[in-house]
């Protein structure tokens, strides 16, 4: 049984590893418990998603809708749309609205 909670489709995540650390992306896929696949829209589109372990990442308690709800009915999503979800997220927390919920996947 999973604990903890899962990453979701259309999550907006922090990379603390790698070569991509510090950098925002969303979760566009999960591969298994320990595995999820990570766009951003810009540097890594859609089509090419990095495969990032979960333990690399820092979760948010942020999920983009708009994201979510175009992968789960078409199984795509447009780059412009991971913009911006990202842009949004990062114009918001410049403007003093606290980060919710940080955690890890499981």
């Amino acid at each position: 049984m999973h604990t903890g909670s899962p990453c979701q489709i259309g999550q907006i995540v922090l990379i603390t590893h790698g070569r991509e650390a510090g950098q925002y992306a969303v979760v566009v896929g999960i591969v298994d418990e320990r595995f999820v696949l990570l766009a951003d829209g810009s540097k890594r589109k859609f089509d090419f998603p990095k495969k990032k372990n979960v333990q690399h990442i820092k979760l948010l308690d942020i999920i983009s809708p708009e994201v979510k709800n175009s992968i789960l009915e078409t199984g795509r999503v447009t780059n412009g749309k991971l913009r911006y979800a990202l842009m949004k997220y990062v114009t918001d927390s410049k403007k003093g609205e606290p980060i919710h919920g940080e955690g890890r996947c499981n």
